[in-house]
């Protein structure tokens, strides 16, 4: 009974104290990430959940194409010190076999232009392998950079997606306040708790992705030199055989 009255002529005396208590117990308690993507509104869970899966594409075509540079990288050096050797186009191309990776195509789409030119190694000959082989250069700098576009879209559209996620959850904070006639921190809090971990999670989908791509497209790059040092040496290959005697490009042939 004493500290009842005590509690009572405490909140008559000094009513702040009794808001502040009130105030205290209205706070939400738990505000780690998880409690406030639980919480959260329906939109901007949903804009938590796409940005998670955003990030999530981001590390796994960062994996898969560096494993794929890698391996392409290792077999275009492979073959080009193969085209650097003193050696015949009929040769290379028996080599390369049924390969399918991108300097094996172009020996073979050099190969088949011989063929059906009859092994006529003239000017004309070397203008249409000039042109073989610019075609498939493209074609497998396009094959090598697929999907990193999704990286460019990540990083420049995450940031405001998690924007957007802020706006929405600031904007159901003063919808709190404008219908609980009050601005405590029990109201204000998981609006402004939301709003902050959507910028965060913007964020980290975007700055990773952004990095990604730049070394992603720098190595990309150093590839498509590779191929380009394999079509002048295939170019070079095929001058010299149309340098050689007509016998020996036939015996080359057979």
């Amino acid at each position: 009974m004493r500290a009842a009255a005590l509690i009572a002529l405490c909140v008559v005396v000094l009513p702040g104290a009794g808001h502040a208590a009130t105030d205290t117990a209205l706070l939400p308690r738990n505000l780690s990430p998880w409690g406030m993507f639980v919480g959260a509104d329906i939109v901007v869970r949903a804009v938590m959940v796409g940005l998670a899966v955003a990030s999530l594409a981001t590390w796994t075509v960062w994996l898969s194409k560096s494993i794929e540079l890698r391996r392409a990288t290792r077999q275009a050096r492979q073959r080009l010190t193969l085209l650097e050797t003193d050696t015949t186009l009929a040769q290379v191309a028996d080599n390369s076999g049924e390969a399918r990776d991108a300097v094996a195509q172009l020996v073979q789409s050099a190969a088949r232009e011989a063929t059906l030119s009859a092994w006529q190694l003239d000017d004309d000959f070397k203008q249409r392998v000039a042109l073989r082989l610019e075609r498939v250069e493209a074609a497998m700098s396009r094959r090598i950079a697929r999907g990193t576009g999704i990286l460019a879209t990540i990083g420049a559209v995450a940031p405001f997606v998690g924007l957007f996620g802020t706006v929405w959850g600031i904007m159901n904070a003063f919808i709190g306040i404008s219908e609980a006639h009050t601005t405590n921190l029990a109201v204000v809090a998981p609006g402004i708790a939301e709003a902050l971990l959507a910028t965060a999670l913007g964020l980290v989908a975007a700055i990773p992705a952004v990095v990604i791509y730049n070394v992603l497209v720098r190595q990309i790059g150093a590839y498509r030199a590779l191929l380009g040092d394999a079509s002048a040496q295939v170019l070079l290959l095929v001058s010299r055989e149309s340098s050689r005697p007509q016998r020996g490009r036939v015996r080359a042939a057979e």
